[in-house]
């Protein structure tokens, strides 16, 4: 598979690159700045030196891996150059009071705003896995993509299963993303309750 990852840059998105190309996938890093692009693809062998808008083109998958607050308008930046590829959006909208971790405000998630903004199909997923644990390797943990579009949904759920060494789990349609992202809000409260680094793993499936 060749996966751009838009926001690969940041450390989740590096991480992540690192991870599919040890599992052989062609894996180009867009940047607004392409020297920046480049100097991180060439920390894992992926491809780099590329703006986002040339990332994006001839891929398979679009993964938006950009700090939520620039999910949207990175998405609507790029609607036109993305067309009808599928994107994978990793992105948990999260904010803070009394030192605690809260979901967003807004009734939908970001992955479903951000299918408001694009002609492409839109799946949702990793937010569990943390990127610090991500760098080292594959994680003990499973991954979850939820989707209403099956093509996108498939090919989130085929780069899931390279990232972790736990299962990639189909968790149903895109609304499913409210608790996905929801859910980076609960680990970040019990990492820093717990002082650890909280991953999931799902008991009673086959």
């Amino acid at each position: 598979m060749r996966v751009a990852i838009v926001g690969g840059t940041g450390d989740f998105g590096l991480a992540l690159a690192a991870r599919l190309v040890e599992a052989g996938d062609e894996v180009v890093i867009g940047s607004r700045d392409p020297g920046r692009a480049q100097e991180r693809a060439s920390e894992v062998d992926a491809e780099g030196g590329a703006t986002n808008e040339e990332a994006v083109l001839g891929v398979d998958l679009v993964v938006l891996s950009t700090n939520a607050d620039a999910t949207l308008a990175t998405a609507a930046a790029l609607a036109e150059a993305i067309g009808e590829t599928p994107v994978l959006s990793v992105a948990s909208e999260l904010r803070f009071e009394s030192g605690r971790a809260l979901p967003g405000l807004e009734t939908g998630s970001l992955a479903e705003r951000t299918q408001e903004l694009l002609r492409a199909p839109v799946a949702a997923g990793l937010h569990s896995l943390a990127a610090g644990k991500l760098s080292r390797g594959r994680p003990d943990e499973d991954a979850f993509v939820c989707g209403d579009d099956e093509q996108a949904k498939t090919l989130a759920l085929e780069l899931a299963a390279k990232v972790v060494a736990g299962r990639a789990l189909d968790a149903g349609p895109l609304a499913g993303a409210r608790a996905l992202e929801g859910m980076t809000a609960v680990i970040v409260n019990l990492n820093k309750r717990y002082k650890g680094h909280a991953g999931i793993r799902v008991t009673g499936l086959p």
